[in-house]
């Protein structure tokens, strides 16, 4: 009898919490970071839930698979049925310095290269301006057209977890802030024609809505690359990246080359709102690993944003100093309930969670539920906690906490490699422990007793205490 091969492919939920890099040597747009991370592992119904969740009718996201040179990836689709209805015209195509399509922002036509990073692959006309995106021109009326106040109101009323809604509101008002600058006007004057269209506000939320679900520790990216050409304006020729995508990538370290308009000014956006180190891969063990891919062909690079998920190695990281706290108290719940709602809050994203006895008025036993969480995860745990118990309400509040740095390393130990993780204070190892799970799973590939690997990992470890951390 065969004995059954362990799947290569991790749980959704062992995607939590993690380390995330970029890959965007072929840049970035918002409908290839959707898909770049949906392929790592974020549920599917996590992002059309969200997009239904603007209120915005008959709007629908979808899924495809797509080849990329040699490259299988996901692609992130955008439908609602009036855009088809009103399809009128064709984008002119106007060839500077490689294949470039016109777009109109506010009666100023941006010409970008045909190997943007578009929306679903369509052209958008605006009252009469075209906004061209991989060859197909769509008209739509008033709706589509939205100005940077409206959109704030529609994402203030959308059903959206909090920290979906926030992350959402963070990367449209950089992208205004920009857009305001470059124009010369009111904030909540912009009009956001291409950005502000039903496809990309579902692309900006259906990305807060994936990143908020995996609720990673760090975030990393490699410089993009930003693509190169020229476009034609209505004020002239301007060169590749636009204005505004250079503005949202101020003191982000990028890359030239690439053929025509690589990185769009949502990618930069989505970029400058959530990753905090821009270098080479750093050192990590890949849990996952994410493909984007892009509406055309590029023929000088597969058209594809990667996204690699994993647990840091030889590097220091510093977790969050403030997180939310949730508490409530149950006098009426069965206790053989509880294992299970523990399981929840921790399956939906809490960082920790624990059940303290207590007696509340007129002397009832009772018992106080509490989960510490990041922000972006409140949302989740609040669900989980309200489908899990008989509480009415939940107590919110904000802790602040005093954290050590940490780092992970392997030691060899005479069975073979463990995981180690340090605690440092002040740029010293000031504390060293072995990965329960990588001492279990050595002593079961090993067959030997878990203690000994343990023991044996824990002298290994102490090697370390006092001296500076990797890296350092």
């Amino acid at each position: 009898m065969k004995k059954a091969r362990r799947s290569s492919v991790p749980a959704a939920d062992a995607m939590r919490g993690l380390h995330l890099h970029y890959d965007p040597t072929s840049g970035i747009a918002g409908d290839m970071a959707v898909a770049a991370l949906v392929s790592l592992g974020v549920p599917k119904a996590v992002v059309t839930e969200a997009v239904a969740a603007i209120g915005i009718p008959d709007l629908s996201v979808a899924f495809e698979a797509r080849k990329r040179g040699g490259m299988m990836g996901l692609g992130f689709v955008v439908d609602w049925p009036s855009r088809h209805e009103k399809s009128t015209k064709v984008a002119h195509r106007k060839p500077i310095m490689g294949k470039l399509v016109a777009h109109s922002h506010g009666g100023h036509t941006h010409s970008h290269d045909g190997h943007t990073h578009g929306h679903g692959g369509h052209t958008h006309s605006h009252d009469g301006h075209t906004h061209g995106h991989d060859g197909h021109t769509h008209s739509h009326d008033g709706h589509s057209h939205r100005e940077y106040a409206a959109i704030r109101k529609l994402l203030k009323k959308a059903a959206l977890d909090s920290g979906v809604r926030k992350l959402s509101e963070e990367i449209f008002e950089r992208i205004a802030i920009v857009e305001a600058e470059i124009h010369g006007i009111q904030i909540d004057a912009v009009g956001f024609h291409e950005v502000g269209a039903y496809d990309s506000i579902a692309d900006i939320v259906g990305f807060a809505a994936a990143h908020c679900w995996l609720a990673p520790a760090s975030v990393s990216s490699s410089p993009p690359v930003l693509g190169s050409g020229q476009a034609r304006t209505a004020h002239g020729v301007i060169p590749v990246p636009a204005p505004a995508t250079l503005a949202l990538l101020k003191g982000i370290p990028t890359m030239s080359g690439g053929l025509g308009e690589l990185v769009t000014p949502t990618g930069a956006a989505i970029l400058a709102s959530t990753a905090t180190h821009f270098g080479p891969l750093p050192g990590m063990v890949p849990n996952a690993v994410g493909v984007g891919a892009g509406t055309r062909e590029t023929s000088d690079r597969p058209n594809v944003l990667r996204v690699i998920a994993g647990a840091p190695i030889g590097r220091v990281a510093t977790p969050e100093p403030s997180l939310l706290l949730l508490e409530t108290n149950l006098d009426d719940m069965n206790p053989e309930l509880l294992p299970v709602l523990l399981d929840a809050l921790l399956g939906a994203g809490a960082l920790d969670a624990w059940i303290t006895p207590i007696l509340m008025k007129k002397g009832r036993p009772a018992f106080q539920v509490s989960a510490l969480l990041s922000p972006l995860r409140r949302g989740a745990v609040e669900s989980a906690l309200f489908a899990n118990s008989t509480t009415l309400g939940v107590r919110v509040s904000q802790v602040d906490r005093t954290v050590l740095d940490r780092a992970q390393v392997s030691v060899k130990i005479p069975h073979g490699k463990v995981d180690v993780k340090l605690a440092i204070a002040q740029g010293v190892v000031v504390g060293a422990s072995p990965e329960f799970e990588s001492c279990r799973t050595l002593a079961e590939h090993q067959k030997v007793p878990v203690r000994q690997v343990m023991a044996q990992a824990s002298a290994a470890a102490q090697g370390w205490v006092g001296k500076k951390p990797p890296g350092k």
